[in-house]
This record gives structure tokens, sequence and C-alpha cells, in this order.
């Protein structure tokens, strides 16, 4: 299939949040009605861009996978349509939710990555629903519960944070700089050395 496409970014490599900030900065110098073209490594991409561009307003036109290339389309919607990107109103830091955790209170904590991020570290206790799977596992969590959303930077968690608040979630705390910097413990799968 041929889709004309009037900018390519490059964002093999790159872990989330790059690949956002790439297609931010592209789609800014993009005329309404352009496509971007963003090309990725990150598995995590698939969901993060779809749900991007659903917080903004721009179209996600679909994905396409080449080998382990996911090649993005996004389609610049007209001055109109676009939406002023939302930042979690709700947060807190690293060192806050450890402290929580070190406390006699149970915790809920929801962890947006993908399933092998949170095999190889994970907070103790936490949940793993990918962003990509939330909209559909969205009834696995307790609306009324305080959950602190967990992610690599506070990307994807600030993202699920504000589709879990459209669907009634009103105890959401975003927490930033998610696991990039956590600096505690963390519990991690058992893995068989490879022969």
């Amino acid at each position: 299939m041929d889709i004309k496409v009037d900018r390519v970014v490059d964002a093999k490599g790159l872990a989330c949040p790059m690949p956002i900030v790439r297609t931010k900065k592209a789609i800014n110098e993009l005329d309404a009605g352009q496509v971007l073209e963003l090309q990725a490594t990150d598995k995590g991409s698939v969901a993060d861009i779809q749900a991007w561009a659903k917080s903004t307003g721009h179209q996600f036109l679909g994905t396409q996978q080449e080998d382990k290339v996911y090649r993005h389309y996004i389609r610049k919607s007209e001055p109109d349509e676009i939406k002023e990107e939302i930042t979690f109103p709700h947060s807190v830091r690293n060192d806050e939710l450890e402290r929580l955790m070190d406390g006699d209170q149970e915790i809920h904590i929801l962890d947006v990555r993908e399933p092998a991020e949170f095999a190889f570290g994970r907070l103790k206790g936490s949940k793993n629903i990918p962003l990509g799977e939330l909209e559909q596992r969205a009834d696995e969590l307790n609306p009324e519960d305080v959950i602190y959303m967990v992610c690599r930077t506070g990307n994807r968690s600030n993202l699920a944070a504000n589709l879990l608040a459209e669907k009634g979630f009103k105890n959401l705390k975003n927490v930033v700089p998610g696991m990039s910097e956590w600096t505690g413990s963390v519990e991690r799968d058992e893995f068989k050395p490879l022969n």
C-alpha cells in the first residue's frame, strides 16, 4: 500500500518519550491535512502515538510494521480540531510514592508500560495494563480507588490518567518522572539463562 506522506520522522532506536517528542515537533511544522510518517522501533510507540493523536485532535491513520520498524501515520488536523494537550493535574513525585509504599496503607499502582518493560522491573504490587489495552480493560480497575499511574517517564501515564478521568475515575495520580528515575526497590521476573 502506498501512502503519500509529507514528512518522515526517524525515531528508530529511541524509547518513550522521544518518539512523541519528535512527532510533536514535526507535526507543528506541517500544514493542516498533511501526513506525517513516524518510524519507530519501540513497541510502546504503537499505543503511545494513538493515544497522543486522540488527546491532541490529530487523526491517527494507522500503523504498518515492517520487520522491527513501526510506521505510524498521523494526519495533521485543521486548527479548530486541534486540542490543547492536557497535562494531568494530579501528580506525585517518585519519592512521595516511595514513602507511601513504605507505609501501612494499601496502595493501588497501575503500570501502563509494555509487558516486557514490566517484567524487567516494576513496583511491588503493581498491576500491568499496557496503555494500548487500557480502554478495553478499564473495568478491571475500581473507579473509587486512589490509583497511582506509572510508566517509564510519566508521559504514557499522563495519557492513561486522562483516558481514565474521561471514564469517570476521580482519584488518579500521575507518578513523575516514573520508572526511568526510580531509586527504590523493584520486583523482577526471574529468567533462566539462555543456553
